[in-house]
């Protein structure tokens, strides 16, 4: 609307040679289609030019009178406005993580994310919630995760992984159902609250269910057991920002997999500082303390165990994102 006030006054001024006060009078009264009398008699060159205006100007005001309307008719509009921004911003992601609920594990899960910048979406059904999301500055869904509508409009069907941390176990369960026959290749990890319930969240498709009451108690046993190792184990951080002490890497990341290697050619300790202390297969079968002369099969992964800023000469060195 600016640039055709600025444009129509510009022209009066210069086609028909109006004072900058008549111009602007002109092009108010054009836009507005107010129909006054022009200032003083039209030539042909003004007259199309008018013409121009007044077609212009129906358009861009029009358009600008239906996101007004939109605005003050909404029933919450500066909610309804951010709600919308919102899902263009999760519209965009791909290979995302999906939290469903935003309680104890599921804000944990959603700040280790954040640290490692992974981009994710949280589905919460509780609306007083929502104050808590917009302050950590997470993207949202209001919703029931049950309902299909609300797992695709977080993205469920191009999603990378997706968290079922709700409190109720038969929640987990539907969720998880839903979510698999959406999306079967999405590796799922679900809260279970009963030990009863772990098989039956396996076979509804999750990949992992995890139980944090028994994590907690085996914790809890063993800082009594062996304290000195569950202090050190406390220390090691795997998910941050500059402060990782474990990292995951794919074979393909460190060379070309067309020729066998073995954990010795690749001599990580000499390059790096890093050590290798694990190693999963193609098939997903871990071992760990690899030997040295194990030869990496293609599609698989190994685990590196160093200080902080050993890690991060690892990612440099071989650019690892």
């Amino acid at each position: 609307m600016l640039l055709v006030l600025v444009s129509g006054i510009i022209g009066f001024r210069l086609i028909s040679n109006y004072s900058w006060i008549d111009a602007l009078y002109m092009t108010v009264i054009t836009i507005t289609t107010v129909g006054f009398g022009e200032v003083v008699p039209l030539d042909n060159q003004s007259k199309v030019f008018t013409i121009f205006l007044i077609l212009i100007s129906i358009v861009v005001v029009g358009y600008a009178l239906s996101i007004i309307t939109e605005y003050i008719l909404s029933k919450n509009n500066v909610e309804d406005l951010k709600q919308k921004k919102m899902q263009k911003l999760i519209d965009s992601f791909k290979n995302h993580i999906v939290i469903c609920g935003y309680g104890r594990n599921g804000k944990q899960a959603a700040r280790k994310l954040a640290a490692h910048k992974r981009s994710f979406v949280v589905i919460e059904r509780d609306r007083d919630v929502i104050e808590k999301l917009q302050l950590d500055n997470v993207p949202y869904i209001i919703g029931d995760a049950n309902e299909d509508c609300v797992l695709m409009q977080a993205g469920v069907n191009r999603a990378s992984c997706f968290i079922s941390a709700l409190p109720s176990d038969a929640d987990n369960l539907f969720v998880v159902l839903s979510t698999r026959q959406i999306n079967k290749t999405i590796n799922i990890i679900s809260r279970a609250s009963q030990e009863s319930s772990y098989e039956k969240l396996k076979f509804a498709g999750a990949n992992n269910v995890i139980l944090p009451d028994k994590i907690g108690g085996d914790h809890m046993a063993s800082l009594v057991v062996v304290p000195g190792l569950m202090e050190f184990l406390d220390n090691l951080s795997i998910v941050g920002k500059s402060n990782i002490n474990i990292e995951e890497i794919a074979v393909e990341k460190l060379y070309d997999t067309k020729k066998a290697r073995t954990i010795k050619d690749l001599d990580l300790r000499r390059k790096t500082g890093c050590t290798v202390i694990g190693y999963k297969d193609e098939n997903g079968e871990y071992i760990v303390n690899p030997e040295a002369d194990l030869e990496l099969a293609p599609n698989s992964k190994i685990i590196v165990l160093g200080r902080p800023e050993q890690i991060e000469g690892l990612n440099n060195e071989y650019n690892i994102d």
